[in-house]
């Protein structure tokens, strides 16, 4: 899909900071270092829309993306980071909740994980999240170049066991390097930022 407008519209640190938009968003959740900005740069083809970083953890805020005043993809902290403090784990647990809770241009989520590795506590707890809330999710399992060809359906097969999903929850191969993915990923969270 191609965007003649791709932009970040702001870093919120909390609700009164959120765009007064009626745009569909849909969430992009992820452990520290799933590759959320790559993935974003990915599926909107833009080189440098999210900062990519050496560092895991640098996103701190709600990032708003809004691409072609359609729709708005919505970039939250990665979770799992080991060097923050308590205080700053529980202010963006309360930043997370007060999202989900309370922001109503909200469709879904796109959970990523890493295909090579088995998901973590944090994973399971943001697809149980979802479930609980009843948010449409589609998962990505990210750097799949970086896995051997003849090992990927097998990894597939090993995320889609651990995370038990249900025949209405997807499960797409992704690359950001090599660009593998990106349909599925906007065929997939097309219908649910138009339902």
């Amino acid at each position: 899909m191609q965007f003649q407008k791709a932009e970040l519209i702001i870093s919120a640190p909390d609700r009164h900071s959120w765009p007064d938009s009626d745009l569909p968003e849909i969430v992009l959740a992820g452990r520290s270092n799933v590759g959320k900005s790559s993935f974003i740069n990915a599926i909107t083809g833009r080189k440098k829309l999210a900062y990519v970083g050496n560092t895991p953890g640098k996103t701190r805020l709600l990032n708003f993306f809004n691409l072609d005043d359609r729709y708005m993809l919505v970039d939250v902290p990665g979770y799992g980071f080991a060097s923050l403090s308590k205080a700053q784990l529980m202010q963006f647990a309360d930043m997370m909740e007060d999202y989900f809770a309370h922001r109503r241009q909200k469709k879904g989520l796109v959970m990523l994980v890493d295909a090579r590795h088995l998901p973590s506590e944090d994973d399971f707890s943001m697809l149980e999240y979802a479930r609980y809330y009843q948010i449409p999710c589609c998962i990505v399992a990210t750097k799949i170049d970086k896995v051997k060809p003849s090992q990927l359906s097998h990894q597939m097969k090993q995320l889609r066991m651990a995370l038990d999903l249900r025949d209405d929850e997807v499960l797409i191969p992704f690359s950001a390097r090599t660009k593998k993915g990106i349909d599925e990923v906007w065929n997939a969270i097309q219908p649910i930022l138009e339902a």
